[in-house]
């Protein structure tokens, strides 16, 4: 282990004690009217600090999404920090997550929906708890791919947790995320998929000296509601959003 991981495991500990401790100081002790969105502002609180940690940097385009439903491609773990600092939210997200060291239990804390996939009688449990949070009005991220990817490509959205979303009275938005690694390769260093396990690859991004990630978002007007058809739209608009990164077209923020 380089000196540069040493040192970023002992920050990211001693941040681990300060995030528990303003845990306590805003949601445990205070009884907040709405528990939902304080945790979600813990945790947006707590990422923004651990992002840090990674010399992490950010383009963000487009209207910033604060409620509704968001819909994005999934890369890495790190998806939950980078959206997270940018906004306030609850995730959902697979039931392993909560194993995970450390980043499993924040998840948690930050009010995250754990979804067990291969029970499919969890999906509706699942769909309640979303349509809780939006009625809280708090923004809700699913990444419909249903697994996380390298980013060479956007898969089939599935449409089951769109459900609480098909038949209106939510607002729905759009996103898009890339990475860029100074001295790697983001396919694999942040990118968390195939064989790759939790802690080794952590530690080896805590080795990077810069993380950048591009963010991309936009309003999306629906026009049917019918679950199967929507996700097939959304994965249009999320392919819409990644042609523009590529293509560079959107503005620094």
């Amino acid at each position: 282990m380089t000196l540069r991981q040493t040192g970023r495991l002992l920050w990211f500990a001693l941040e681990v004690c300060l995030a528990v401790v303003s845990y306590l100081l805003t949601v445990t002790l205070v009884f907040p009217k709405n528990k939902r969105l304080a945790r979600a502002q813990w945790l947006s609180r707590a990422s923004r600090r651990h992002l840090k940690i990674f010399g992490y940097t950010a383009e963000i385009s487009g209207e910033i999404p604060r409620c509704g439903l968001l819909v994005s491609n999934h890369l890495s773990y790190f998806d939950i920090l980078a959206i997270s600092a940018a906004t306030p939210a609850v995730f959902v997200s697979k039931a392993d997550v909560r194993k995970w060291p450390l980043f499993g239990w924040l998840a948690e804390l930050g009010g995250t929906i754990f979804i067990e996939r291969e029970r499919r009688t969890h999906v509706g449990a699942v769909n309640k708890e979303i349509e809780s949070a939006l009625a809280d009005g708090v923004l809700v991220v699913v990444f419909p791919e249903g697994t996380s990817t390298n980013g060479d490509e956007i898969l089939p959205f599935r449409s089951s947790l769109l459900e609480p979303v098909a038949a209106g009275g939510s607002e729905i938005s759009t996103g898009y995320l890339h990475y860029v690694v100074d001295g790697g390769d983001a396919r694999n260093d942040v990118c968390y998929w195939g064989d790759h396990t939790f802690f080794p690859h952590a530690v080896n991004l805590l080795g990077k000296r810069h993380i950048h990630a591009t963010m991309r978002f936009a309003k999306f007007q629906r026009t049917t509601d019918d679950r199967k058809e929507l996700a097939k739209q959304l994965r249009k608009a999320v392919l819409g959003l990644k042609a523009k990164s590529a293509d560079g077209a959107d503005s620094r923020r």
